[in-house]
Parts: C-alpha cells; structure tokens; sequence
C-alpha cells in the first residue's frame, strides 16, 4: 500500500501507459500520460477485470455520455490493471466496446493504482474508482466503489459541472439551478438597495 494517499486537494500522480484507442489494424495503441488532460479538465474511472459482467455496462454508459464530457471540455479516460492486448481483444469481442471514445488505459505494473491507492488488497487489482481532475492536475472528487457495485454516470457528471460553476452548490444541486453562491449575491444586493 501506499502511504502517500491522494485525496482531494492531491496532485495527481505523473503517469505514461500504454492504451488502446482504436481497433483499426495499426492504430490501436497509443502511450497515454497527464499530458493526454494537461489544462483540461479530467474525468479518470477504473474498473476492475475485463471480460466480466458489470465492467462493460459502465463503461458503455460512460461512452454514451462522452458527448456531454466533450460539452463540459473534459477528458474522458478509462483504466484498469489488464493488458492493453487484453482490452483489445475485449473491445472487439464485445459489441458495446467496439466503437469506444476515449482510451482504456493498461495499468499492467499496477504502478497507478498503486499511488492512487485503489488496488482491492487479495487480487490486487482496483477497485471501482472516479476521479476528477481539474485543469491544474488537481484531484477534486474522488468515488470509490465495491467490486460489485457500478457506478452512475450522471452523478459524475453532475459533480463535475458542481465543481466547474466554482461556486457554492447545495445537496442534488444540478446545472441550470441557483447556485449558493448567486443566491447570496443577490441577496445581499437585495439588502443593499
């Protein structure tokens, strides 16, 4: 285990992985580091074994949802601690992996989820975690989840678009409702007046 953790507030961790952004003959692998997301906003999930049953579901969810990532100028990228041989032949053997928008990164040394401290401690290999990454390479959300439970996408997006207002967001807050943050502006312009 590591012990420096990264939490909220952390740098995230410099890393450079071989992953799969295709299945085009010749084009399907691509080394993939934090330059991939530098100045951006980023959105990393993990999950943990290809080839298994609640996996695809959330990362084809997360696919459908790679226009509204796109929308908010945010980085899609998916990870787990399988070969990046092995996510090819996964993506093309399951019909909702084929046409895949954003890279599967191949943590094969681990050495990532390591210092993201995310790997389940007897198999070793990571749990379901979210993480947001803000323009300056800094973690602002963090969600981890059992091995058997899939995430929700929308609430990952509702997050994100939290932390993009950088202002004050109240409990279920989502975009387009008042912000704390303009509600007390305008009622203290209201006092004022």
């Amino acid at each position: 285990m590591n012990n420096n953790v990264v939490t909220v507030g952390s740098k995230f961790p410099e890393f450079r992985k071989k992953s799969v952004v295709s299945i085009e003959k010749g084009k399907e692998f691509k080394e993939i580091g934090n330059d991939y997301f530098e100045g951006k906003w980023a959105v990393m999930f993990w999950w943990p074994k290809d080839f298994t049953f609640v996996c695809p579901t959330e990362i084809a969810e997360f696919n459908k949802a790679f226009p509204d990532f796109q929308d908010r100028d945010t980085v899609l990228l998916g990870a787990s601690t399988d070969t990046e041989f092995v996510h090819l032949a996964w993506r093309k053997d399951h019909s909702d992996l084929r046409d895949l928008r954003f890279p599967m990164i191949a943590d094969t040394s681990k050495s990532l989820a390591e210092a993201l401290n995310i790997l389940e401690p007897n198999e070793k290999i990571a749990y379901r975690a979210t993480f947001i990454i803000d323009p300056q390479g800094i973690v602002r959300w963090i969600n981890v989840n059992d091995l058997s439970v899939g995430r929700n996408v929308a609430e990952v997006i509702r997050v994100l678009d939290a932390l993009q207002t950088d202002e004050l967001c109240p409990c279920n807050w989502t975009k387009g409702e008042e912000t704390l943050t303009a509600k007390q502006k305008a009622e203290a312009a209201a006092i004022n007046n």
